[in-house]
Parts: C-alpha cells; sequence; structure tokens
C-alpha cells in the first residue's frame, strides 16, 4: 500500500510507552506502509517536514552541495526568518533560484501551509491518549494532527481518555474516538483479517523519538484482559469490558528479542490474573518466554541490532538516530583521544550528528566500527524480573496460586488494598505470599474516593505491623482517587472525596513528597512521618505545611510545639470556628475569616511559606 502513517503520542510525562501505537506500527508495516512515531512538540515535526520538503529542491538544483550538513541554521531560518541564519549557506544571495526556494518555503512554514489539503503528508494519522488530567494537551495535540491527514476519515484516535470521554473528546475534536481496545479483524482496513491488539509490540519506534520512557528495559505484555470485579472507581469495565483468560506471550518475546534484542525484565500489565482459570498456563508461558527463576539476561549489543535493522529496512530513521546515540556514548565512555582513528572517521563520514547520518555511511564504515562496541556492553549476567505491575486481587490469593508464582522471577508482589473494608482478606493475602517465599511485597493504596482519612492511616500502619511481624518488605504506594468521568473534574486533580478537604489531601501530598511517593518497612520512619497512632495521624493532618515539610527544623527551633500548644488551648467553640477554616487550605488575609484574636493567633501559623523556612535553613540541613 505504501501509505504514510504519523503516530503520535501527546507530550506528556509517562513511564510506559503506548503499547497500542506500537501494535498498530506492526500492523501498517504487516501491510507495506511507512510509519513515523512522533512525541514532542509537533511544531517541531511540521518543520522537520518542511525542511525535507525543501530539501528534495535544493538537491535538484545544486546535488554538489551535502545540504544536511546546514539543516539547523536552515532550520532556524524557516522558524524566525532571520536572514542571518543563513550565513554560510551555500546558495542564498548568489544563486536566485536557491534563494527563492529558501523564501518560499519560509513563507509556507510562516503561513501554515502545511495544514492545507493539497500539501498534507500523512494518509492516516493516529494519536492514543491517557489520563484524563491531560485533557488540554491531548485535545489540542489532537487538533493540530488532525490537520495534517489528507482526509478527515485517516484519522485514528483512541486509548483510556478517549474511550472514557468519547463524547467529549468528540465534541472537542470533530473525531469519533475508538472505544476499548482493537480486538476484531478489520478495524482499521476492511481487506485483512489481522487482530491488532495481538499482534507483536513495534519497540523499534520508540528509538525514533528523543524522550525515555523510565521503564525501558522490559517487554510489556498483557496475559489477560479486563476485571471480573466491577469496582466503582476503576474504568477497566468500560475499557476492557470482555475477560480473556490467556493470551500468550512467548512467541511475541521471541520475535521481540530478534528483531530489537533482549530486553531484562517483563512488564506484565494485566488487570486481574487471578482471575483466569488457566492460571497454571500463563505461569508456564512466562517461564518459556525466559523468566524463570534461573534465567538471566545479558545486555544485547545495540549498535549491532540497529545494523540489523538498518540491512532489513525495519526502520531507517529510529535506527540511524539509535547509531548515532551509540556512537556518541561509545566516544564518551572511552574519550576521543583513546580512539582518536575512530572520531576521525565518524567525524568525516558526518556521522556524530543525527541530522547529517546516513544509512549508507554506517554500514559503509561498519567493519571498521564493529570491534570497538564488542567489548562495550557488559556480559555480565543479570538476574531477570517479572512484574504484575497493577497488583494482583488479594481475595484470589491462595497457596495454590502463590506457590505458582514463586516458579518464577516476580519481584515485587504487588497486591491492591484499595479500602479498609478488605483489611482482613488483604491480611491473609500477605501471610500466605509470604509463607510460599514472597517476601518483596508492594501495593497501591487508595484514598479520597469513599474512605475516610484514618483508613488511609490504618491500612499504611497494618503494612508496617506485617513487615515487623514477618520479616518482610512491604513498599505501599498510596494513590489519589480521581473521578475521571466526572464532568467538574475529569481534566484536573481538584477532587475532595466526601470525607476529605484540601488540607487533609494536602498533608498527605506532603508527607509522600518526602518519602518520593512510597512508604517503606521501618517502623520508626513510618512513626514519624504519619504519627506514632491515630491522634498523632490527626494532629498532622492539621499541622501547618512548612513544618510538615521541613519538620526537623521546626522542631528544632520549637515552633511546631508552639503551635500545638496555642491550637490544644483553643475551646471547643474556637476549634469549630478554626477547623473548616484549615480544611479549606487557603490563609490568604486570615482577617477577614474571623474576628476571635484566639483562633488568628494560630492562623498566623499557617501564614509561613516554604521559602520563609529555606531563608534560614542552611543548605547541609535541607
Amino acid at each position: 500500500m505504501n501509505r504514510q502513517i504519523l503516530l503520535v503520542e501527546p507530550n506528556y510525562k509517562n513511564k510506559y510507552p503506548p503499547m497500542g501505537l506500537m501494535k498498530i506500527s506492526t500492523y501498517y508495516k504487516n501491510l507495506g506502509d511507512h510509519v513515523t512515531f512522533f512525541k514532542g512538540n509537533l511544531q517541531e515535526l511540521v518543520l522537520d517536514d518542511t525542511f525535507e520538503l525543501l530539501k528534495v529542491q535544493l538537491y535538484a538544483n545544486d546535488d554538489t552541495v551535502f545540504w544536511e550538513l546546514y539543516k539547523p541554521q536552515i532550520c532556524l531560518y524557516l522558524k524566525k526568518g532571520q536572514v542571518s541564519s543563513l550565513e554560510g549557506v551555500p546558495g542564498y544571495g548568489d544563486n536566485p533560484i536557491i534563494t527563492e526556494l529558501f523564501r518560499y518555503y519560509r513563507r509556507f512554514y510562516y503561513n501554515k501551509d502545511y495544514f492545507k489539503p493539497e500539501f498534507r503528508k500523512y494518509d492516516r494519522v493516529g494519536i492514543t491518549t491517557l489520563f484524563t488530567f491531560y485533557w488540554d494537551i491531548t485535545i489540542e495535540t489532537i487538533n493540530f494532527a488532525k490537520q495534517l491527514c489528507k482526509t478527515p476519515d485517516g484519522v485514528m484516535v483512541g486509548g483510556v481518555m478517549a474511550s472514557i470521554l468519547s463524547d467529549r473528546v468528540e465534541a472537542a475534536t470533530g473525531i469519533k474516538p475508538h472505544v476499548g481496545t482493537l480486538h476484531t479483524p478489520g478495524e482499521l482496513d476492511d481487506d485483512n483479517d489481522m487482530v491488532i491488539d495481538t499482534l507483536p509490540l513495534d519497540y523499534s519506534i520508540l528509538e525514533e523519538v528523543d524522550y525515555e520512557y523510565p521503564a525501558s528495559n522490559a517487554y510489556y505484555a498483557y496475559m489477560t484482559r479486563g476485571c471480573v470485579n466491577k469496582c466503582k472507581f476503576c474504568a477497566v469495565p468500560k475499557l476492557e469490558p470482555t475477560y480473556k483468560a490467556f493470551l500468550p506471550i512467548s512467541e511475541q518475546v521471541k520475535i521481540a528479542e530478534e528483531k530489537y534484542g533482549a530486553k531484562r525484565d517483563l512488564l506484565l500489565l494485566d488487570n486481574n490474573v487471578l482471575a483466569s482459570c488457566k492460571f497454571d498456563e500463563i505461569i508456564e508461558d512466562i517461564k518459556s518466554a525466559g523468566f524463570s527463576n534461573y534465567s538471566t539476561y545479558i545486555a544485547p549489543n545495540l549498535y549491532e541490532i540497529a545494523i540489523q535493522n538498518l540491512r532489513t529496512g525495519q526502520n531507517d530513521k529510529g535506527y540511524i538516530k539509535s547509531c548515532v546515540k551509540q556512537f556518541r556514548k561509545l566516544i564518551d565512555k572511552m574519550g576521543p583521544d583513546k580512539v582518536q582513528e575512530l572520531y576521525d572517521l565518524l567525524k568525516d563520514n558526518y556521522l556524530l550528528e543525527e541530522y547529517t547520518a546516513t544509512k549508507k555511511a554506517i554500514l559503509d564504515t561498519y567493519e571498521f566500527v564493529r570491534p570497538f562496541f564488542e567489548t562495550f556492553y557488559s556480559s555480565k549476567p543479570k538476574k531477570r524480573y517479572i512484574d504484575f505491575n497493577q497488583g494482583i486481587d488479594s481475595r484470589l490469593i491462595t497457596d495454590k496460586n502463590m506457590a505458582m508464582l514463586a516458579e518464577v522471577p516476580i519481584r515485587p508482589v504487588r497486591i491492591a488494598f484499595d479500602h479498609w473494608s478488605l483489611h482482613e482478606k488483604y491480611e491473609n493475602a500477605v501471610r500466605i505470599a509470604v509463607r510460599n517465599g514472597h517476601k518483596n511485597l508492594s501495593n497501591y493504596i487508595l484514598y479520597n474516593f469513599e474512605d475516610k482519612p484514618v483508613e488511609l492511616y490504618m491500612r499504611l500502619k497494618l503494612n508496617v505491623d506485617l513487615c515487623e511481624e514477618l520479616d518482610a518488605s512491604i513498599y505501599s504506594f498510596p494513590m489519589k482517587y480521581h473521578p475521571i468521568e466526572d464532568p467538574d473534574y475529569f481534566s484536573n486533580r481538584d477532587y475532595i472525596g466526601k470525607h476529605w478537604n484540601r488540607k487533609f489531601i494536602r498533608t498527605i501530598q506532603a508527607i509522600l513528597n518526602s518519602t518520593k511517593g512510597k512508604v517503606g518497612k521501618g517502623y520508626t520512619f513510618f512513626c514519624k512521618a504519619f504519627g506514632e497512632n491515630e491522634e498523632e495521624f490527626f494532629k498532622l493532618l492539621y499541622m501547618p505545611e512548612a513544618m510538615i515539610i521541613y519538620r526537623f527544623y521546626f522542631e528544632e527551633i520549637g515552633l511546631t510545639q508552639e503551635w500545638w500548644n496555642a491550637y490544644s488551648a483553643l475551646s471547643d467553640e474556637e476549634k469549630s470556628i478554626i477547623n473548616p477554616i484549615i480544611e479549606q487550605n487557603d490563609f490568604h488575609d486570615i482577617e477577614s475569616k474571623t474576628k476571635n484574636k484566639n483562633v488568628l493567633k494560630v492562623l498566623q501559623y499557617y501564614t509561613i511559606k516554604r521559602e520563609d523556612a529555606e531563608k534560614v535553613l542552611k543548605p547541609a540541613e535541607k
């Protein structure tokens, strides 16, 4: 077909790459289409495309100039229109045709002619979506990217946000999103029977972008789809309404390793794997994929993988970029003096910059460059791990499935603990897991939903107590509930649960900032962070924010105790005045909130700002 396909992930921060787009890329490449993946400022994409149009014309008029060498200057001129940017660029000012080409494409870019139907490059444009609080940047991305597609019918929008808020996305963009997964044949083209959701991931597209996903050295997969539960706070039933009990991944891992090199870990995004009636087959397939307790990983030679894929034409843009990255890392590690001959060769062949590097030059220099990479990557075997990243259901944990899970190198075992009413089942699940050898555990703790603040404390403390008793390690990750479909809150994070308020939420966030979002096994540390008991926890909830963030400093100078004495001295009537004010977490113009002098005296402590403490806090004490 040879269609031009553009796949876009909006420029938000995220830990995992877009699996849906990686499968769609495989689909289109199987059909012979050309795929471009982009994540970043889309203005940079159209600038690059404009340069490519100009470059064709420049070479048609003068093929003696290596025009790529001047790409930074030319792009600066296209973007800013400053003639001084073209100083030293051959032909400008001397050759009337070349001069007019520069001026024409400057006008082309400035006037946004790339949006005009006759100049649109892409036959299909696909945009993925993620969290609803990324609404603004996602809608902006869709509305920009859709103008790059030749036809409105060629624009595809899908993913989490688009599935949950499909009507709102359509209203904001004019594009009707695809809801859920691409799990039936013919969803993108009528004339083939490929099921996109079952296709291997195209890891090569990640080489095309500068963005580095934190969890990059892993295979990504689902071994089940959907969930048997219908939790009120969860979007999975809408995204994956049908539970699928077993999706083998060993063949996909094998294909990915052959094409893109081995990955160390296996990251599984199943929503409820223990609900599968084929859990034993899942465990065996994980082993077949190369993840048994005895499996090890040796870092692949990424240069050789890039060469292999350049030779097969897998993704020229991505692997040219990869090679340049490897060349730079090699030079930085060894130093140009130790590899002067290599450095000179790469420089002479313009292989130290992505915009001048060519596939031909990379392949022509391969025999000379190859030996330098033979010892560049560590040959030391490393242990592999798997991670059911979304957590497993405590209500379904048994000795049998925990024994089976112990046959693969899982770390950590993540167990959801969504509300306190599950504490007996959760505690039993932890004991079963530890009894079967799982001593590295983790969990997600939902708060700000229908729970009370004290129930967050009770769940965190239960984990600390279990760590002490069972000699286990349980890391808790409190996660603030966000109503992804509520029209008043879906595009921001301002929602406050019925038992919570702004101050309590801010207190938890301030504590988690100091613990980097997780709560570990140390009992002393926990008591300091969250309080030794429930009374201490409530004290923290009402404590001025600066005294939480800079806890040791304010305690040392006695100001924390001074605040607490003043607050405790208030009468019940005065506390009924001050508590709602504190809970609103707005301490501007406190004199307008009450006339009570005792209350105002306590409120003064809340006007202390973070920067006030920083001014007197020595760097070593921070």
